[in-house]
């Protein structure tokens, strides 16, 4: 097995985008396993008496495309130290999430990764960070 790119990485890098196209059960299926139940992930009517053009993607799965872009670059999610993120605009659901980055920050073994999401037409839906060991070997 070929070693993760954490494990050389350089400031200023980027790493493998991942792509997510969201749709409505991939959403609910996600809702059911969150426990996330709220009426604007699913419901167009209700969606809309909320201010939102159409039902929504759900704040933890921005999270948990963040964490798996961190865990993609340092070979799996045992070297995964920390995500962040800030929701910065909705993804309605049907759009495809596409998050990105960039090594921020090399120290003490770990890596700091800058990380964005946006649609597939630009839209910056969030940003954050991730925080990953740069020697982690994989789980498998």
């Amino acid at each position: 097995m070929t070693n993760p790119p954490a494990a050389h990485a350089e400031i200023g890098q980027h790493i493998e985008p991942v792509v997510l196209r969201t749709d409505p059960v991939r959403l609910l299926r996600f809702g059911a396993a969150t426990h996330n139940a709220h009426r604007i992930h699913y419901d167009p009517g209700y969606a809309t008496t909320e201010g939102l053009d159409a039902p929504v993607v759900m704040a933890q799965l921005h999270g948990a495309l963040f964490h798996r872009a961190a865990a993609e670059f340092c070979g799996g999610p045992r070297g995964v130290v920390s995500v962040e993120w800030r929701n910065r605009a909705p993804a309605y659901v049907g759009c495809e999430l596409v998050v990105t980055g960039v090594v921020r920050a090399i120290a003490d073994g770990l890596v700091t990764l800058a990380l964005e999401e946006h649609t597939g037409d630009g839209v910056l839906c969030a940003a954050g960070e991730a925080v990953v060991v740069g020697d982690a070997n994989p789980v498998c």
